[in-house]
């Protein structure tokens, strides 16, 4: 009974301190631990004094102010050294020792593709790199600005409206109309077109091929060039090559009028697609519906000017006789013969003829200026394509 009623003690359970004690302070260290013990604010300010701060970025002095605020500390691996606005962000790789050696140029001053594809682990948008000749070196898209110097210096004038190309651009259409008053006939033009392309083309090549000399031609010529055509060939060449292909091929009065909608229409969809563009709906890429009425208005305001004004006014001049549209339309003889209709009935003259024509001038004009053909310069399938569609109606109409 008596060691029945003697109970035995139970041992104190041990009291873990919620603070780790020194010895484990060093063995896990102070700041890889994830607890610490309460600190003072006197403490954390001079604990915070004796931590070395980053060192700040470089800011670009013609930033906003609320780009400024907004930029993040960079972690880049990459120098902290100020950088220029056109420098690549792709690095070349490094070699064993952590110097970094520059990409291999070929022998036209270009990074080749396969070596300019190295990737230093680091994201960066694509660069404006000549991998040589492709059908979409036709295409005139713009890119983006800084690779031609005056575009930098003149964005509004030169880059975005490029006042002097369109200027350039339009004088031509005034030019092709002092040659017709002046007699001069199509055929005469036509050598005089190719001796300017042949030289024009080869310096052209020759700069891809020479970086010194490329940077020296946008240079001086870089007011009247896109900035895709640093990389790409020259408008001017299209334009020579188209001017040269309708007023070769087709009769005078089509080649002076295919002439003249390259000049004068094209110069129109690009002005008001820029400025209205943007409230039209989009055709296809690059195209707004504004642009394309723009094109087409000039068109039938250009056909009614040169067929109904120009050429009977101050007319007939040598090689007027081989008109393709002499004033009237009729509809093919096969099918007025089908039907049975009078020749009188089939066929319209003075106005009414002029105005069919000048709406199908008009309607081919803004379809060539839209139709995307390979991605070539629309400098030559403007002219090509309205002489042909002018061509073929009065083919079978005329």
């Amino acid at each position: 009974m008596a060691g029945r009623g003697k109970q035995s003690v139970p041992a104190t359970p041990r009291v873990i301190s919620p603070s780790p004690t020194p010895s484990e302070m060093d063995a896990i260290g102070q700041e890889s631990s994830s607890y610490s013990g309460p600190t003072t604010r006197s403490a954390a300010r001079k604990r915070a004094a004796a931590t070395p701060q980053p060192a700040a970025d470089d800011i670009d002095e013609d930033e906003s102010p609320d780009l400024r605020r907004a930029r993040s500390r960079s972690r880049s691996p990459i120098g902290l050294q100020k950088l220029g606005r056109l420098t690549p962000l792709k690095s070349p790789p490094a070699a064993a020792d952590g110097t970094i050696k520059p990409l291999p140029a070929g022998s036209n001053g270009h990074v080749p593709e396969k070596a300019a594809a190295i990737s230093n682990g680091h994201l960066s948008p694509p660069h404006t790199t000549y991998y040589g000749f492709s059908w979409r070196d036709f295409s005139r898209s713009p890119s983006p600005l800084g690779l031609i110097p005056i575009h930098r210096h003149w964005r509004t004038f030169v880059h975005k409206h490029e006042v002097p190309r369109k200027a350039l651009h339009v004088s031509i259409g005034f030019f092709v109309v002092w040659l017709y008053l002046s007699g001069t006939q199509t055929s005469a033009v036509c050598p005089y077109l190719m001796g300017a392309l042949i030289p024009i083309a080869a310096v052209d090549v020759l700069r891809h091929h020479y970086a010194p000399f490329n940077r020296f031609y946008v240079k001086v010529l870089g007011a009247l060039m896109r900035e895709s055509e640093f990389s790409g060939y020259n408008g001017v060449i299209f334009y020579l090559l188209g001017a040269w292909a309708v007023l070769y091929f087709f009769p005078k009065d089509v080649g002076v009028m295919g002439t003249l909608l390259l000049s004068w229409c094209d110069t129109a969809a690009s002005t008001f697609g820029r400025l209205y563009g943007r409230y039209t709906p989009r055709i296809r890429r690059g195209k707004s519906l504004a642009g394309s009425l723009a094109a087409f208005l000039v068109g039938v305001g250009t056909s009614v000017f040169f067929w109904g004004w120009l050429a009977p006014t101050k007319g007939p001049l040598p090689g007027d006789e081989n008109f393709m549209f002499t004033g009237s339309l009729g509809l093919p003889r096969a099918l007025v013969d089908a039907v049975g209709l009078a020749p009188e009935t089939a066929t319209v003259s003075g106005g009414l003829a002029l105005g069919i024509m000048s709406v199908w001038s008009g309607f081919v004009a803004a379809a060539s200026e839209v139709v995307d053909l390979f991605g070539w310069d629309d400098n030559l399938t403007i002219p090509v394509l309205s002489g042909l569609g002018i061509w073929g109606f009065l083919k079978i109409f005329g």
